[in-house]
């Protein structure tokens, strides 16, 4: 008997498995918070760039650790509302590869940028990621839930970019032929998009 029961219960918890997880805002089609998250992880374009913020922040060291991409995310965030709101930004796509370009040189040529003028570059191109982030937002999705998954996925690559420089720091006499590579190979993919071939 209670070995029957025990298996009901297990049937109709399995089945309402489905009714639980979109009954949660932000998953699923009622809300934004998943779309948000994802869609900076589902673009190479804007992978690269905020990897490479967090690895030019992680060659700057210091204060620009944690300034440099808390800019990025700020302005991504105002790109973002006027992607919501409609507003016209010119030129979105080329600035977002643009930036994959400009920051995977200043990653392989380890720029020691003075952190207001670093904020300022990485600023400018958080507003094109955000835009397209915000232009891109499901109709059905919460705003307020899907900027805050598309601000959390970017933290996390920024951090993600800060581990990778940290890393390769350690390495001492190879961090430089190290940091040259990885930011070269990031610029030319960056030229691949602004040619259109990726």
């Amino acid at each position: 008997m209670k070995a029957a029961i025990r298996s009901g219960l297990l049937a109709l918890a399995t089945a309402s498995l489905p009714a639980v997880a979109y009954a949660h805002t932000g998953i699923g089609p009622a809300g934004g918070l998943g779309h948000g998250f994802m869609h900076p992880v589902g673009g190479l374009d804007h992978v690269l760039a905020m990897v490479a913020v967090g690895m030019f922040a992680a060659i700057l060291g210091g204060r620009a650790l944690w300034l440099v991409p808390a800019s990025f995310v700020a302005m991504m965030a105002v790109g973002g509302l006027l992607g919501m709101e409609g507003v016209a930004v010119p030129f979105v796509e080329t600035g977002i590869a643009a930036s994959v370009v400009v920051l995977g040189l200043v990653v392989a040529l380890r720029w020691n940028a003075p952190t207001v003028a670093a904020m300022g570059i990485v600023g400018l191109f958080a507003i094109f990621h955000g835009y397209a982030h915000g232009a891109e937002m499901p109709l059905d999705a919460s705003g307020q839930q899907y900027a805050i998954g598309f601000m959390a996925a970017t933290a996390l690559l920024h951090i993600a970019g800060i581990g990778i420089g940290s890393i390769i720091a350690r390495l001492s006499g190879r961090a430089t032929t190290a940091m040259r590579f990885g930011g070269g190979a990031m610029a030319l993919a960056g030229v691949g998009l602004l040619a259109g071939y990726i």
